[in-house]
């Protein structure tokens, strides 16, 4: 049976996934907050980040614990996104519309990869912090869509 202690190796693939996209993630709000001239926006990238950097922590902790080494690192995919934000909002010089559109979609793959690994790992007893991650994923996603639609 899967405790908090002995976690699953399915269970730890999926904690690994998460916490690398959490990192990217958290890089890729930071990259945008530097791009971006609204400082209300920026401010509020700034705190994203700073959330997806707890979560991947919260992550990495359940994975310790299994000792198992959590991963540190966001992926490659991720720097390669934040690489054509960063080329993206120089050409259009931090237009708000963009670097919203680019953070959402971000939040686009965060979200499906919490669904992902919540569908695959049902029942295990790390889905409370899981659930409660992927909520605050599914309401951030929401308020930078919002934001974007509002500039459009």
């Amino acid at each position: 049976m899967e405790t908090i202690t002995n976690l699953n190796e399915d269970t730890i693939k999926g904690i690994q996934n998460l916490i690398s996209i959490n990192i990217d993630s958290s890089k890729g709000f930071t990259s945008a907050a530097e791009h971006i001239e609204n400082d209300q926006i920026a401010s509020y990238f700034r705190d994203c980040g700073k959330e997806r950097l707890r979560f991947a922590h919260e992550l990495q902790v359940a994975t310790s614990i299994n000792n198992e080494e959590p991963e540190d690192d966001g992926s490659l995919k991720g720097t390669v996104h934040r690489w054509w934000m960063d080329i993206r909002s120089t050409v259009t010089g931090g237009n708000e519309h963009t670097v919203l559109a680019d953070a959402e979609r971000g939040e686009d793959e965060i979200k499906e990869l919490y669904e992902k690994t919540l569908k695959d790992t049902a029942g295990s007893p790390l889905n409370g912090v899981l659930q409660s991650q992927y909520a605050l994923v599914k309401k951030r996603h929401d308020q930078i869509r919002d934001m974007r639609d509002q500039r459009a």
